[in-house]
């Protein structure tokens, strides 16, 4: 039985926050484990703290950077009320500065038991509500399923799993991917959810990777390989 969802992540914008605040909103370079817990809880229909917390729990995320994408950042500005010294709120306008990704193509590769591969594998083909790329204003350019396989880890998945591009013939692409670690080594990012509703992260391990994965020709565009 598979125990891999693979997710073809791919549009003109997309936004994983990772340190963001009310002004500043950052992007990392690549989907953030708690971008895809967001996404994935979209596909099932989930808000409660308590379901993303164990959903967050059940899966491990490993993430190939196809294509990393250029940064934009977009100035936007937010009319509304500004605190005083006072402690009064006085009209004014908030500078909110918000990076994207532009043009980026990823293969994420989510990881659980067979049976929860399986509900989330439904999900994401008929979402209870909308998916989109880290933000609402970052819907894909294509349905991100591509499919479903049994591998031993991320990493052997994320290798074995094809990319079908727009060429003439087969090649190979070598390119960053992002898997999980043992805790304590590795990029200790905090990315695991605990409680949305509070922003709060618990801590991840992550180890970038080199990938060497087969390109093959595409006749249309995110289509699953057979």
């Amino acid at each position: 039985m598979a125990n891999t969802l693979f997710l073809r992540l791919e549009g003109p914008l997309q936004a994983w926050g990772e340190r963001a605040r009310w002004d500043i909103r950052d992007t990392a370079p690549e989907p953030t484990k708690s971008g895809i817990v967001g996404l994935l809880a979209c596909a099932l229909g989930l808000s409660a703290d308590d379901d993303l917390r164990i959903l967050s729990q059940k899966v491990k995320i490993g993430v190939r950077c196809d294509q990393q994408g250029s940064p934009l950042v977009d100035y936007h500005t937010i009319v509304g009320g500004v605190m005083s010294g006072e402690g009064k709120l006085r009209p004014g306008t908030i500078v909110s500065r918000r990076a994207y990704l532009c043009d980026a193509s990823f293969l994420v590769a989510v990881q659980a038991k067979p049976d929860t591969i399986e509900r989330l594998a439904r999900a994401v083909q008929e979402p209870v509500w909308p998916i989109y790329l880290g933000r609402k204003s970052c819907p894909p350019s294509c349905p991100p399923f591509e499919g479903v396989g049994d591998y031993p880890n991320s990493e052997m998945a994320l290798a074995d799993w094809p990319w079908r591009r727009f060429v003439s013939e087969p090649t190979s692409i070598r390119v960053r991917a992002v898997v999980e670690a043992v805790p304590d080594t590795g990029v200790r990012r905090r990315d695991e959810i605990l409680s949305r509703s509070r922003r709060i992260y618990g801590p991840r391990y992550t180890r970038d990777t080199l990938i060497t994965a087969a390109v093959l020709p595409e006749v249309t565009p995110c289509t699953s390989p057979a």
